[in-house]
This record gives C-alpha cells, sequence and structure tokens, in this order.
C-alpha cells in the first residue's frame, strides 16, 4: 500500500481527503503488479478517536454482553471479566459465593491493563446479599483493588432511586423467594418500600427469559401506590422494554443492567444511550 502523504506526515485541516493507492487483488511473490491499481479515496481523519473503557466484572453465567453495550457510546468500550464457576443454582449460597472479596478483587485486577476509568461490579444478588454493609464492602474491595471508581449493581440501584426521588416500589425478580426476600431486605434498608414483588423462581437459565414473560411480571407487580418498578438480575434482557413499559404503566421502570451502566457512565461523567427510558432521560436534563 502506499499512500500520496508521507507515512507519519500530520493531515491538513484543509485536506478533503487522503489517496490510498491498493492492488485489487493480492498477488504471489515475484508477480509483476497490474499497471491500473484500485484508487479508494479516505477521509482525512484530524483526530484518533480514543476510546476511554468501563471494566466489567461479571458472574460466571453472564450471558448478556451485547445488553450492557447498548448503553455505551460509541467511544466507551467495555472490558469485560468472569467471576470463578461455581457449582450451584441461583440460590443465596450462589450470590454468597459470586461476592467473594478476593474474587472480586482478584477479576478487578485482571481488568487494570487497558485502564478503565470505573470497575463495575455487573450483578445483582452477589451486590445485595449481604446488605448496605455487604454492598459497601464489596464497592471498597474493587477500588481496593486499583480501581479509580467502583459501582455495583445494587448501589447503582439507590444511586438510581435516589436520583429520581423513589421511596416505593414493585420489584420483580427471576430469584427463588430467599433470594427476592434478600432484596427486599437491601430495599429496606435504604429506606426503600417494597409495595408488592413478583418472583419467577428460577434456578438456572435465566439469560433465557423473554420480553413476553418479563412484561407480564411488571404488569403482575404493579401497584397504583408503586412509584416505579424495578427489575432485577443482569441476567435479564431489559433494554428494548423499559420505555414501552414505562409508557404503559405511566411511571418509570428501572433494570438491573440498566441502572449497573448508568452509574458507571455517570462516574466519569457521561452519559448512557437510551431511547426514552426515564432513569436516562431525568438525569440528562438534571446535568444539563
Amino acid at each position: 500500500m502506499r499512500t500520496d502523504r508521507t507515512a507519519g506526515a500530520p493531515v491538513s485541516g484543509d485536506d478533503q481527503g487522503e489517496r490510498v493507492i491498493l492492488d485489487k487483488h493480492v498477488k504471489p511473490a515475484g508477480h509483476t503488479p497490474d499497471p491500473a491499481p484500485t484508487v479508494v479515496e479516505l477521509s482525512a481523519v484530524a483526530e484518533t478517536p480514543w476510546q476511554s473503557g468501563v471494566g466489567i466484572v461479571a458472574p460466571y453465567d453472564f450471558a448478556l454482553d451485547r445488553e450492557l453495550w447498548r448503553w455505551a457510546p460509541d467511544d466507551v468500550s467495555l472490558y469485560v471479566t468472569r467471576l470463578p464457576f461455581v457449582p450451584v443454582p441461583v440460590t443465596v449460597d450462589q450470590a454468597s459465593a459470586l461476592s467473594d472479596g478476593a474474587n472480586v478483587a482478584r477479576a478487578t485486577r485482571d481488568l487494570l491493563a487497558p485502564e478503565p476509568l470505573v470497575v463495575g461490579y455487573a450483578c445483582a444478588s452477589g451486590s445485595f446479599v449481604h446488605g448496605a454493609d455487604g454492598q459497601r464492602r464489596l464497592r471498597q474491595c474493587i477500588l481496593d483493588a486499583g480501581a479509580p471508581e467502583a459501582v455495583t449493581t445494587s448501589g447503582a440501584l439507590i444511586q438510581a432511586l435516589e436520583a429520581l426521588d423513589l421511596r416505593r416500589i414493585a420489584v420483580v425478580t427471576p430469584y427463588v423467594d430467599s433470594v427476592t426476600g434478600r432484596l427486599l431486605n437491601y430495599l429496606a434498608e435504604h429506606g426503600v418500600e417494597s409495595v408488592s414483588s413478583v418472583g419467577l423462581g428460577l434456578l438456572g437459565h435465566i439469560w433465557k427469559t423473554t420480553y413476553s414473560e418479563v412484561v407480564q411480571a411488571v404488569r403482575d407487580a404493579d401497584r397504583p401506590d408503586a412509584q416505579a418498578v424495578f427489575i432485577s438480575c443482569t441476567n435479564v434482557l431489559t433494554y428494548d422494554i423499559i420505555a414501552p413499559l414505562e409508557r404503559m404503566l405511566g411511571k418509570p421502570v428501572i433494570a438491573a443492567n440498566q441502572v449497573t451502566m448508568w452509574a458507571a457512565l455517570q462516574a466519569m461523567g457521561r452519559q448512557p444511550v437510551a431511547h426514552g427510558q426515564h432513569l436516562v432521560d431525568a438525569t440528562a436534563r438534571t446535568a444539563a
């Protein structure tokens, strides 16, 4: 490949494009090139589009990497790593294992080489299973491991509720009752009343929960006195249904992956990419 500009020379702001000469086909060694190569015009770019990074510590069974990326602006990359496998179903025991501070610290250190501006622990149950103190300890583990900023899903939930001034919510979870109960206790510690809750009772393969199942659970959980509905678990798909549910219910609907990405991006001074989601729209107006 050759160009009409010296390699490494700066691009002039007046340049409209850069002529790049490319052979049409790769030729074997020693072959005489075609006399008339293809000419391709590439736009001159004055600055490299540098990426900022968000580190993500996820459970071993997390299957929704693409869901998190949908909230990320084009110039923000996600660096995702997973916690060690635990051979137990989705129970309190699993959540406790996922909140192991040594494993979370190790995963955090694994993410630091590309220099993320924040590390997010993307697991709801693992960050609420031991209550408010457990959430704070988990976040501190991430900071102590070297992360410049840290958020957890359950910490982000409280941050989002406070930002929207919500104190009474309905709760939807994919969990068995013992895990859902830990979430309700966690919310109560923060002065948030759970006016109703619906748990799907799943012990595994949560990422296979359909949109229609989530929508029905939200409809079942909603109450007139609920100011909002929270959909728990980062392994539940929600991006496409948050805004339609909000229009249907006439109130905010917030979800685990949404609050995780919202809080992580807020920590680095950015806003999530979303369409008609109340949490994102309301806090963007506040920031402006």
